[in-house]
């Protein structure tokens, strides 16, 4: 008989994955992912239970231009900035001098716990009065004292050395200490909602603490083109956090006034100076003019100059503006000769008419500010402080080149206006020289009063800008923290939790699968080997003494599984048109897979069909079937048989089974030296042929194939070869060895029998016959 392509026992060419068969290897297992499942969300309900509540506080604001304060309709800008950059806030606002600051003025070096049964939790402050006696400066390690608050007295703790102390009545003042705090409750009416509480106070050195409040602190911009900027901080206590949030703030406004109250400062400190020297000059003028005039009799000017004199006044006009931008010109150049005067700002907008000369001087007192800054929080070796300094010395040539071009401008107008003035001087050469020197002297005189004069209104817009100082910033939103903490989140947890119940189990079961490397069940079979069929799986029986088909009437899983073996063994046999018997070879790769199990019960299963059938044991090396009969293991066999001439092999039978009249076994006999020389001696070839004219099967009980070469020296005698593969035992690499005897043909017609399955539960298939259709279980 032809073993047909379209037999269901063959294996299929599949390489696609069989998800529902994957699923169900996994929810076989489907306890330890609840198990696992609940464990994470009793762990998810732990760390929310007792993890502390982390809340966001944020504040809003904006920062604003410069712009003017208080000024006189004659005058510029003192001080003026038209563009803001956000990135350079930013970095001001996260300065470490201006955190150290917000850390100085609150105190933020010495923190705050409650100590709890599982966790301690910050707070903003204790609730009671606490006054610290050792300056912030003054705190160089970290120290940590305990405060447990018994119903008549404080017991302070110092954790460090562990040595305490006790105030009575609650009050530290009463009592000397060398603590370097102070605490005592005043109304007496809260004490019983304290008491049994433990407290913490915790004193941090100031450079540690300001280096920790930078990196908590984030500020952003809120848009491109805005001037807004958003400042965040995630604590355990939102009032600690407002607390902090809104002191930057304002500290980092007070600065920005401060910046410009110093240019107003230093403008009126400059004014000042120059009133001395003004005031000097016009006592001296005033002297010289009463002089001159009481010398020459000088008191009243003839009418018919009055046409020539008004002529010259205008040009005389023009020449005295000229002298006064001259004069301020020179104020300026004073000034920026002047090295050490008020840290190297200059007067700012005093009168000089050129605009791009109050521009440089605006922008080389905002670099001056800038670098202070720099100077004060990193050092004169910073590098912004050595760029602002190349900065600042750019912007000091720039306006002494422009001071002299802008002087060099005044002296040629000051040449034409002075060509123009002695044409008019010629018109009225008629007048005294005495007019002539009064004049000048008025001229003089003028001058030194109008500088004077505006000198004193600026002095009064700076002053007056001084007091009324516009803020730098404005709170479009103070600090406020959520209602609701941003962690933990309970959703996000509990999600973790499931997620992670699963996947756990499953990575688990994943990598066990992924490392098994032992055969389960014909699936696995199927995948290593193609198009060889597989004709039975035979279940694990855990039970010893129920291993034999002894009674032909068995309905037991295991007498069903062997009947269904005998059944598909007789299909994949070759036909039989000799009407002779036919030889069933039983063998494996190693030992240990069953095949002497397999070949008993196929062969009491074949003979419950009233078949008449001969086992023979073939493993002439490690001989098993005398294990399942009361005979010796050196009682006659095949071996002696093979070896003596003259001994016949049917007075060796004997009936192993007494329930099964139509089955004759054939022991091994004696182990002998050499098996593969008795098997290819002639004799055993001799034994089937005579065998298969007495009984319907022969089945051969063979030696393993990958050990020694015995049952390859025999294959040739074998109508079918049943291959054992035993569940949870034989390795898959083991399979290629089969494939290859298949494929070279050195065991032909061969089919597969996993043996033992369900023996692991690993891989998630259970054996299951179903059996029981009209039937009652018993043996």
């Amino acid at each position: 008989m032809e073993m047909n392509s379209n037999n269901p026992y063959f294996g299929q060419e599949d390489d696609n994955v069989d998800f529902k068969h994957e699923i169900k290897r996994y929810l076989r297992y489907w306890p330890w992912f609840a198990l696992a499942i609940f464990i994470a969300l009793s762990g998810a309900y732990l760390y929310l239970r007792y993890s502390p509540r982390i809340y966001q506080t944020v504040t809003k604001i904006k920062i604003l231009d410069e712009a003017d304060g208080l000024e006189l309709p004659s005058s510029a800008f003192i001080f003026k900035r038209s563009n803001i950059n956000l990135e350079n806030e930013i970095e001001i606002l996260n300065s470490y001098r201006i955190i150290e600051d917000v850390v100085k003025k609150l105190n933020l070096n010495t923190t705050f716990f409650e100590e709890g049964q599982i966790q301690t939790s910050q707070m903003a402050e204790l609730p009671f009065s606490f006054k610290q006696r050792i300056q912030v400066d003054s705190i160089l390690t970290s120290m940590q004292y305990e405060i447990y608050v018994d119903s008549d007295k404080f017991e302070i703790t110092n954790l460090k050395t562990e040595k305490s102390i006790t105030f009575p009545n609650h009050d530290s003042y009463l009592k000397s200490h060398r603590l370097p705090f102070d605490i005592k409750v005043y109304d007496t009416s809260d004490l019983q909602a304290i008491i049994g509480k433990t407290y913490i106070v915790k004193f941090t050195p100031l450079k540690s603490t300001v280096l920790s409040l930078k990196n908590r602190i984030k500020t952003e911009a809120i848009g491109d083109q805005s001037h807004l900027l958003k400042l965040t901080i995630k604590g355990e206590s939102p009032k600690w956090s407002e607390m902090v949030l809104d002191s930057l703030v304002g500290t980092f406004n007070q600065d920005g006034i401060d910046d410009r109250r110093e240019v107003f400062l230093t403008t009126t400190r400059f004014i000042d100076d120059r009133f001395e020297y003004l005031a000097f000059e016009l006592d001296s003028i005033e002297d010289n003019k009463q002089e001159f005039k009481q010398r020459n009799n000088l008191v009243f000017l003839p009418s018919d100059a009055e046409l020539g004199i008004q002529k010259r006044s205008k040009s005389e006009e023009e020449v005295f503006r000229i002298e006064s931008q001259l004069a301020l010109a020179d104020l300026i150049e004073d000034a920026l000769k002047d090295q050490d005067f008020s840290d190297g700002l200059l007067p700012s907008n005093i009168g000089i008419e050129s605009g791009g000369i109050n521009e440089l001087i605006s922008q080389y007192n905002s670099a001056i500010l800038e670098r202070n800054k720099y100077v004060v929080s990193g050092g004169v070796n910073n590098p912004m402080v050595k760029q602002l300094n190349a900065t600042i010395a750019d912007l000091k040539n720039n306006i002494n080149q422009s001071l002299v071009s802008y002087k060099s401008q005044l002296q040629a107008s000051k040449k034409q206006l002075d060509a123009r003035d002695r044409k008019f001087r010629g018109e009225v050469s008629q007048l005294p020289l005495q007019e002539k020197l009064l004049r000048e002297i008025d001229r003089q005189q003028q001058i030194k009063e109008s500088l004077y004069l505006f000198l004193f209104q600026k002095r009064e817009e700076a002053a007056i800008n001084y007091e009324i100082t516009e803020p730098s910033i404005k709170v479009v939103e103070y600090a406020l923290s959520g209602s609701n903490p941003i962690s933990p989140k309970p959703n996000i947890v509990y999600a973790a939790a499931i997620l992670g119940g699963l996947l756990l189990p499953f990575a688990s079961l994943y990598l066990f699968f992924m490392l098994d490397t032992k055969v389960h069940d014909k699936r696995d079979v199927e995948k290593a080997v193609k198009n060889v069929p597989i004709i039975g799986q035979i279940p694990e029986v855990k039970d010893k003494d129920g291993l034999i088909f002894e009674n032909p009437n068995d309905r037991s899983i295991l007498a069903e599984s062997f009947r269904i073996l005998s059944s598909n063994v007789r299909y994949v046999l070759p036909k039989n048109n000799n009407n002779v018997g036919q030889v069933i070879f039983c063998t494996s790769t190693i030992k240990g897979e069953g095949k002497t199990y397999v070949s008993i019960n196929l062969s009491l299963a074949l003979s419950s069909l009233n078949k008449k059938v001969l086992l023979i044991g073939a493993d002439l090396r490690n001989p098993q079937i005398h294990a399942y009969s009361t005979k010796d293991k050196n009682a006659l066999g095949l071996s002696n048989y093979l070896h003596d001439f003259k001994l016949d092999w049917k007075d060796m039978l004997i009936k192993g089974f007494k329930n099964h009249q139509t089955h004759d076994v054939l022991l091994s006999g004696s182990i002998p030296p050499n098996p593969a020389h008795l098997l290819t001696n002639g004799r055993f070839d001799s034994l089937i042929e005579e065998a298969k004219k007495l009984y319907d099967y022969i089945i051969v009980d063979t030696a393993p194939t990958i050990l020694v070469t015995d049952t390859m020296l025999i294959s040739h005698l074998a109508d079918t070869n049943v291959y054992i593969v035993k569940a949870n035992f034989t390795e898959k690499n083991l399979l290629e060895f089969s494939k290859e005897l298949v494929e070279s043909g050195k065991l032909k017609n061969m089919a597969y029998v996993v043996n033992s399955v369900g023996a692991s539960k690993s891989r998630g298939y259970g054996y299951n016959y179903g059996y029981g259709y009209g039937y009652s279980d018993q043996s």
